[in-house]
């Protein structure tokens, strides 16, 4: 005998609430509507399912056990209800973010896990790459955002940029480094000591270049590259090497007081960091929020990183 499932989970609701009245209205229907229901399918069972005259109603023996599988399509269907409830609201659900590996290690894995505090439901899906390799990642389905520098580059016709931090450089020495014993520090002072190279394809690579042809010189000598934040970080840390870093990224480890930036002025890249995502995608609620987040948390960040660039940096 095949019983329709919706019956058993109103049978769950009315011996969950103790009448039929009381159960209809937890299910959003009329008491009618659930007693002819009830009345059905004790004619189909050829059994009571509740026993006479008792008041709230006491389930039988079979009206118990129904009953109770019923309960599970109940439950079920209130998690579902649940589930769409929170999907819409954008505080449940997976986002998909990829980025370039210095800012994401330095700023957006932070803030994702400050995020997450207040969004414990949303899960958060990681991944690095460059710009070609984010550009294809959103026009494939495999990504909803993706963090990055942009210059004079086009997103593309179907992507959208949101731009959350003005592009800007700073040359990076370990905090004891020879150079910080000077007086004055001249470019040509930057010949003097080994570099380390961004990775490769990273828009660094190409800042790094326009810095040392800004002052004549077209090869420079490489120590170390291919590393990743960190490892550039401790390898800063143990030698005289420079490196050129988003001043954002070094800002982000101040406290560390390991590290300085050499107050010398370097051409800056028409770049500016930012979100970007297909423009007629789907709207995923928990992305959107996602975006929301970390565009607030840039805006506060913005006049803090300035200010600290003129009072340390320049001194003024």
């Amino acid at each position: 005998m095949k019983i329709d499932e919706k019956h058993l989970a109103q049978l769950a609701a009315v011996v969950e609430a103790g009448g039929v009245t009381e159960g209809a209205h937890l299910l959003g229907m009329t008491q009618p509507a659930v007693s002819r229901t009830l009345s059905s399918l004790e004619k189909r069972l050829g059994e009571k399912l509740f026993m006479p005259g008792r008041r709230p109603l006491v389930p039988t023996i079979i009206g118990r056990q129904l009953a109770a599988h019923g309960k599970v399509i109940l439950d079920a269907g209130k998690k579902a209800s649940d589930a769409v409830r929170s999907f819409q609201a954008g505080s449940a659900g997976t986002v998909r973010i990829g980025g370039v590996p210095f800012f994401m290690d330095a700023f957006i894995s932070q803030m994702l896990g400050q995020f997450q505090v207040s969004q414990p439901d949303i899960s958060i899906d990681q991944s690095y790459g460059n710009l070609p390799e984010l550009q294809a990642g959103l026009r494939s389905g495999q990504l909803d955002m993706a963090i990055c520098p942009l210059g004079v580059v086009e997103p593309g016709s179907e992507l959208a940029f949101t731009e959350i931090l003005p592009g800007r450089n700073v040359i990076a020495a370990r905090a004891r480094h020879p150079l910080f014993r000077k007086k004055s520090i001249t470019s040509h002072d930057l010949l003097h000591y080994p570099w380390i190279a961004p990775l490769p394809g990273s828009p660094l690579l190409a800042d790094l270049h326009a810095i040392l042809l800004s002052i004549g010189v077209s090869e420079f000598n490489v120590r170390y590259t291919g590393g990743s934040l960190l490892s550039v970080l401790n390898y800063l840390h143990e030698t005289d090497a420079l490196t050129v870093l988003p001043q954002s990224v070094l800002f982000a480890f101040r406290q560390d007081g390991r590290f300085k930036t050499l107050p010398i002025k370097i051409p800056q890249p028409q770049r500016s960091l930012g979100i970007l995502a297909l423009k007629d995608a789907p709207k995923l609620p928990a992305s959107e929020k996602l975006t929301k987040f970390i565009i607030t948390r840039f805006d506060e960040l913005r006049g803090v990183i300035l200010r600290h660039e003129n009072a340390v940096i320049w001194g003024t």
